[in-house]
């Protein structure tokens, strides 16, 4: 699949998985706490999510939103018009920027993703300030995002081979213990681990299974490599598992793990 394919198809997952990540940045900048009028720098800012947030929230004076994907930043850029916001592409493990440049570096629902969390950590402390912060947050995929545990403990129960796709087992950096351990040892003080839990509202059930009809991140590729008949007994079981109200809708708890340091120096 070629770039833009990928880039595709996450915007057109974005309207509903947005709908909730958008939500929590709000949240994750509140529980931050940084000073106004700092400057921001959002690693692996997607279209741009965090750095909406960080507009509403933390009065600052500047914001760059750094992702190695030219199709996210063009993206990005397009949608804000605000002087005091800029998208760059560029690398989370190398960032090319001099130390100490920014108040507050963040990273939402990146960490996971990025080849060795621990170097961008650390990349993150090198550029900020002192004594800056440095924070990030990603999904507890192995209890608290409720979405993803329907879906791949049905997955696992009916096909064992799955268990090996399973966010909650393979991000092993999305745990608290993991979290701590990564910020301590690139150097960060006062570093606080906390759970970002918001309530998750589906309409219908066709509201919850649509965005695994969508083939982008490992859960919906998963659902779409599956023949027809194998896909409609995975939705049948979920279906059967999920707290479905009188009304129709389905509510749950999605929970992130956040995480944030204090670089060390007056």
């Amino acid at each position: 699949m070629t770039a833009p394919d990928v880039f595709n198809r996450a915007v057109a997952y974005e309207p509903y998985v947005g709908r909730w990540s958008r939500r929590l940045a709000h949240v994750f900048v509140d529980w931050i706490g940084a000073h106004p009028r700092g400057q921001w720098l959002d690693v692996g800012c997607g279209t741009g999510a965090l750095t909406e947030a960080i507009l509403a929230g933390a009065q600052a004076s500047k914001v760059l939103g750094i992702d190695p994907s030219a199709e996210f930043v063009a993206y990005a850029a397009a949608a804000f018009d605000d002087p005091r916001v800029s998208f760059v592409v560029g690398n989370a493990m190398e960032l090319d920027f001099q130390a100490g440049k920014f108040d507050v570096a963040a990273a939402a629902l990146v960490l996971n993703f990025v080849p060795d969390p621990a170097r961008a950590v650390s990349e993150m402390r090198r550029v900020v300030r002192r004594p800056g912060i440095v924070a990030a947050y990603v999904w507890d995929y192995a209890d608290g995002m409720q979405m993803m545990r329907f879906f791949w403990d049905a997955a696992v129960e009916l096909d064992p081979a799955a268990g090996e796709l399973d966010e909650g087992v393979r991000f092993k950096i999305c745990k608290p213990p993991a979290l701590r351990a990564c910020f301590e040892s690139a150097g960060l003080e006062h570093v606080v681990v906390r759970h970002l839990d918001c309530d998750m509202t589906f309409t219908d059930f066709d509201d919850y299974w649509d965005p695994f009809l969508g083939g982008q991140a490992p859960a919906p590729a998963y659902a779409m490599s599956l023949d027809p008949v194998r896909r409609d007994r995975l939705r049948d079981l979920i279906r059967s598992r999920l707290p479905i109200g009188d009304d129709g809708t389905i509510r749950l708890v999605y929970r992130a793990w956040a995480v944030k340091g204090v670089v060390p120096g007056a």
